[in-house]
C-alpha cells in the first residue's frame, strides 16, 4: 500500500512552498489538486506523475468530494504515493480534515504538510500586517460560506480587532451588512487582495459601509481584510498603496 501526503501549496507563489512540499512533488507519482493550486505549482510536479485536477465548483462540492475520496483510496491502495495537493494550508478551510479523517478510518497512512496559509500570508504581502502594536491586538479568520450554503454567526467577530474572509468574495455584501448588524462600524477600512502573491495580484480597498452596499467590485480568488489594519498599506507601501493616506487613529508604534 502507499502513502497519502496532505500537503499545502501556499498561496500562488511557488518560492512559498515549503522544502518538504517540493521534495514531495518532485517525487509524487499521483497528484490530485484543487482549484486554487497555481499553475507556478504545477510546474514544479514530476513530470511523470499522474495529474488529477479535482476543483469544486459551486453546487457540486459533495459530489467532487465523494471522488476525491475514492480516487485517493484507488491510487494509495494500488501503492502509489499520492499528494493530495491544496491551496494554502490544507487544514485551514479545504476540507483536508475531512479527507485525513476518512483516509484514517479506512487503514490509510497519511502525512501532513503544513502550507503557507493565505489567511496570513497575503495581507502581508500587500502591506498589512494582522496584529500592530496600537491598533490590533489580535485577529480570527473565518470562512465565507458554511455547510449547507448558509452564511456562519457572525456575532462572535464583532469586537475582534482584524477579520481575515477566506472564500467571501461572493456573499462579500451578506457578510458586511452582517458584520454591521452585530456592531462594526461601516466607515471601517477594509481590502481585498485578488490572487495575493501572483503577479496578477490586485488590491482593492474600500469601506464595511460600501460592501455593504454592493458598492465594491471584486474578482475571486481573494482575501478580505476587515479593520484598521488596512491603513499601515499606505505607509509600508507608499508607492502602490491604498488610497487612504491619513496617518492611523491610535497608532503609537
Amino acid at each position: 500500500m502507499g502513502k497519502v501526503y496532505l500537503v499545502g501549496a501556499g498561496p500562488g507563489d511557488p518560492e512559498l512552498l515549503t522544502l518538504k512540499a517540493l521534495r514531495l512533488l518532485k517525487e509524487a507519482e499521483v497528484v490530485l489538486y484543487d482549484r486554487l493550486v497555481s499553475p507556478a505549482v504545477l510546474e514544479l510536479v514530476n513530470p511523470l506523475a499522474q495529474l488529477i485536477y479535482v476543483g469544486k465548483e459551486v453546487g457540486e462540492q459533495e459530489r467532487v468530494q465523494e471522488v476525491i475520496f475514492q480516487q485517493l483510496l484507488q491510487h494509495v491502495r494500488a501503492g502509489r504515493k499520492v499528494v493530495r495537493l491544496k491551496g494554502g494550508d490544507p487544514l485551514v478551510f479545504g476540507r483536508g480534515g475531512e479527507e485525513w479523517l476518512y483516509l484514517a478510518e479506512e487503514g490509510i497512512p497519511v502525512e501532513v504538510v503544513p502550507g503557507v496559509s493565505s489567511a496570513v500570508a497575503v495581507p502581508a504581502l500587500a502591506g498589512i500586517p494582522l496584529t500592530m502594536r496600537g491598533l490590533a491586538g489580535g485577529f480570527a479568520v473565518f470562512s465565507g460560506h458554511t455547510q449547507g450554503g448558509r452564511l456562519p454567526d457572525l456575532t462572535p467577530y464583532a469586537r475582534v480587532d482584524t477579520l481575515v474572509v477566506l472564500m467571501g468574495v461572493r456573499e462579500r455584501a451578506n457578510i458586511a451588512r452582517e458584520l454591521l448588524r452585530a456592531g462594526r462600524r461601516p466607515e471601517e477600512p477594509v481590502a481585498f487582495i485578488e490572487r495575493g502573491s501572483t503577479p496578477q495580484e490586485r488590491v482593492v480597498a474600500s469601506t464595511l459601509g460600501e460592501v455593504a452596499a454592493g458598492k465594491v467590485e471584486v474578482e475571486p480568488p481573494a482575501v478580505w481584510v476587515i479593520g484598521q489594519v488596512v491603513r499601515m498599506r499606505a505607509r509600508l507601501m507608499p508607492l502602490d498603496g491604498v488610497a487612504v493616506k491619513e496617518p492611523c487613529p491610535n497608532f503609537t508604534g
